[in-house]
């Protein structure tokens, strides 16, 4: 299988590229490298679609491995013909090549073998030649035999046609042309269980919809509802299109008596053999994709939550609500070092809330707290409407945002958490967890298993591998595309670099501890077990904000350098604007100069150069300072506040297939469904919308009782 010529016809690049990325990740290098540094060589893929390759080249080689193992399996049964090898390297798909083993593949204990133990093998093969004037009944008569159990004509033509279905049943085409059917003409259907009517599922208890249009989020609505034992499910089919397919390919109709023993040993096939398959894989396949897209719309979201702009230069007060055991309370700088914490009962008695109203206060005031962050968990509406009302009385301007706290317990039970924040209750841990995560959301996400984040749908349902390896590859793409400063990194932010591994990460924090700050991105040689190509994988990644090489707190590679520094003397800056980083006006230099010229003077590409005047223009530069910033609040609104028509200001929260759910500043989220996100056709809301997005919204219908608030964008 030529790899190259089928993936670049799937990613539509040049065959050169997709053998470039081959040889690059066949060779040890990370997918934010090839993206970021190797441009020239694959075209300006991003880091995704590079990821994708990868997932498709590993899918193919699988295939190939499967491709010879059936090859060796078949031939150890020493049936390997030219024919069947030709069958198996024309096949292109897994579900293909299963096929064509089916009828080698070793079975248990079947109708099909039992009959063959009996030597009704030769009655089946002379019915399916179908010759003028042959008598199968009177032939049948020869089998007769009490040894092998069969007392009859009738009970040998039995045995005969349960051989027949298998074979039917053991057909590639067969199988082929009615999976087809299935996906064409199917229907997914479901109905309620035994189990009592009211359930979430209440709206699949007559449900049907066809195999080729069912929406993904229906599939995993299904199945889990089947998984409750709320529905019964299936994949309905016309049986008649099926049986006229097994009967065109195996009825040559010379032989009318033939004929009836075939049609009726393929309507045994299809219905108790081929059907109960197909429909299984149908609903496989479906899945498959279900889940597919469900995790790329999980994998879009977290990549958007985690490029949300840090709130940078602030102290924040990180408030986790609570009931019972009251609110914790911790307040960080604008490095995230902790400076206080405690703990308030602002939903207990009067005396307890006027306790916790004048230890809030105290926090604000004494460390001119600049925005209070406030977990969106239990309690967290009366926390919210609790800190707008203390806000009020402070000595200077004070605001508060609502974030999520998935995975922030997650974290201060973590063994990191704990060595982080030895000093701290692990209750209060989650408190500063909140703050941090206001912050840098990036730094402090890192930190938690990505599936804790909890931005998607059905996130259970899924298969937790494939996730977990989706949204691995998202939080290294996010970390390599901001970077991290070398010296303050922590350990779980260090480990999501490009070609750093945990060892490695360790040996960095020692290093920094024993001898202090890195002074150079060359120092990390220095690093025990931090080899060559770690080394190359890596240092693009790391800023050195205190080196004396501004080109260290930047996204170009060390590798690049030479043609950064005579760039800087083609375009004739001193030495003074190169020590003082002073190239504000780069971008008119490069213009009047000409890219193309300059790139060949200095024997790079032009994405490379491109790269390097980007990072030159803007040393140190974070792409999530771009973004819009998040939306802060000073003021809170109840559920009950809410009126029909109403316009807010609202924070994108999760995208998913039918609709966003936007925060609009009370405690339960409304949701925009997609036909009321925009005035024109789109297939899913992320065309629109992402995570984080701040939008105007109108309130279309508000249900207190149920807790929903219907909104629109289309106004």
């Amino acid at each position: 299988m030529d790899y190259s010529e089928i993936l670049s016809q799937q990613f539509n690049i040049k065959k050169e590229y997709a053998d470039n990325i081959i040889n690059l990740l066949d060779d040890g290098n990370t997918i934010p490298f090839i993206a970021r540094y190797r441009k020239e060589m694959h075209g300006s893929m991003d880091d995704q679609l590079i990821r994708e390759f990868a997932e498709k080249l590993e899918y193919l080689r699988g295939i190939d491995k499967r491709r010879e193992e059936i090859k060796s399996l078949i031939d150890g049964q020493e049936k390997l013909t030219e024919e069947l090898v030709s069958l198996i390297d024309k096949a292109s798909t897994l579900s293909e090549l299963e096929d064509i083993y089916r009828p080698y593949k070793p079975k248990r204990k079947t109708r099909a073998s039992i009959a063959k133990e009996k030597g009704l093998e030769p009655l089946a093969v002379k019915i399916l030649k179908q010759e003028e004037n042959f008598n199968p009944n009177d032939y049948a008569g020869n089998f007769i035999s009490d040894e092998k159990d069969v007392s009859s004509a009738e009970d040998a033509i039995k045995g005969a046609m349960d051989i027949i279905a298998e074979q039917i049943s053991d057909s590639a085409e067969i199988r082929k042309r009615i999976r087809n059917l299935f996906k064409v003409n199917g229907v997914v259907s479901s109905s309620a269980s035994d189990k009592e009517k009211d359930s979430v599922y209440s709206i699949y208890y007559d449900f049907n919809e066809p195999v080729s249009k069912i929406a993904g989020h229906r599939i995993l609505a299904i199945n889990r509802g089947e998984k409750e034992g709320f529905l019964k499910v299936s994949v309905e089919l016309d049986n008649q299109k099926p049986l006229n397919v097994i009967y065109r390919l195996l009825d040559k109709d010379t032989n009318p008596l033939c004929s009836d023993i075939i049609k009726e040993a393929g309507a045994d096939a299809y219905q108790r053999l081929i059907s109960p398959s197909i429909e299984r894989e149908i609903r496989s396949e479906l899945t498959e994709t279900a889940d597919e897209n469900a995790i790329k719309v999980f994998a879009l979201n977290l990549k958007q939550l985690l490029m949300q702009p840090p709130v940078k230069g602030k102290t924040v007060l990180g408030l986790d609500p609570g009931y019972r055991t009251g609110c914790k309370v911790a307040v960080v700088d604008d490095t995230g070092k902790v400076l206080d914490t405690a703990v308030i009962y602002p939903t207990h008695s009067d005396k307890k809330i006027q306790e916790s109203r004048h230890k809030l206060l105290g926090l604000i005031n004494k460390y001119d707290v600049d925005i209070i962050s406030i977990g969106n968990g239990t309690a967290s509406k009366e926390t919210e409407m609790f800190a707008a009302d203390v806000i009020k009385e402070a000595d200077h301007k004070v605001y508060y945002m609502v974030v999520s706290e998935a995975g922030a317990s997650v974290y201060s039970a973590s063994k990191l958490a704990a060595s982080e924040l030895p000093q701290l209750d692990l209750t209060l841990r989650s408190a500063v967890s909140i703050a941090r995560r206001l912050q840098d959301p990036l730094a402090e996400l890192v930190k938690i298993e990505p599936k804790a984040i909890g931005v998607g749908q059905y996130q259970h349902d899924m298969p937790q591998k494939q996730l977990g390896e989706a949204l691995d590859g998202v939080v290294e793409d996010c970390v390599n595309s901001v970077g991290a400063d070398l010296n303050t990194a922590s350990p779980a932010l260090l480990l999501r670099v490009s070609g750093l591994n945990s060892t490695v990460c360790k040996n960095i924090v020692t290093y920094r501890e024993e001898n202090g700050a890195f002074n150079s991105r060359s120092e990390l040689k220095k690093v025990p077990k931090l080899g060559p190509k770690a080394f190359e994988q890596c240092a693009g990644f790391l800023r050195v904000p205190e080196s004396n090489n501004p080109l260290d707190n930047t996204g170009v590679h060390p590798e690049s350098y030479k043609s950064a520094k005579e760039l800087l003397t083609l375009l004739e800056y001193s030495e003074k604007e190169i020590k003082t980083s002073n190239f504000a006006d780069i971008l008119s230099r490069v213009k009047n100069y000409g890219s193309k010229t300059l790139a060949e003077k200095l024997g790079i590409g032009l994405p490379t150069l491109d790269d390097i005047v980007k990072e030159l223009a803007k040393p140190g530069r974070d792409p999530r300072d771009e973004l819009p910033t998040p939306m802060l609040r000073s003021d809170v609104l109840d559920i009950k506040d809410l009126k029909e028509g109403m316009k807010l200001n609202g924070t994108v929260r999760n995208v998913i297939d039918f609709g966003a759910f936007v925060d609009i500043g009370v405690h339960q989220d409304g949701l925009v469904h997609i036909s009321q996100i925009c005035d024109k056709y789109i297939k899913h809301p992320s065309e629109v919308l992402k995570v984080g997005d701040v939008v105007k919204v109108k309130i279309l219908s508000v249900d207190v009782n149920k807790n929903r608030i219907s909104l629109t964008m289309r106004f």
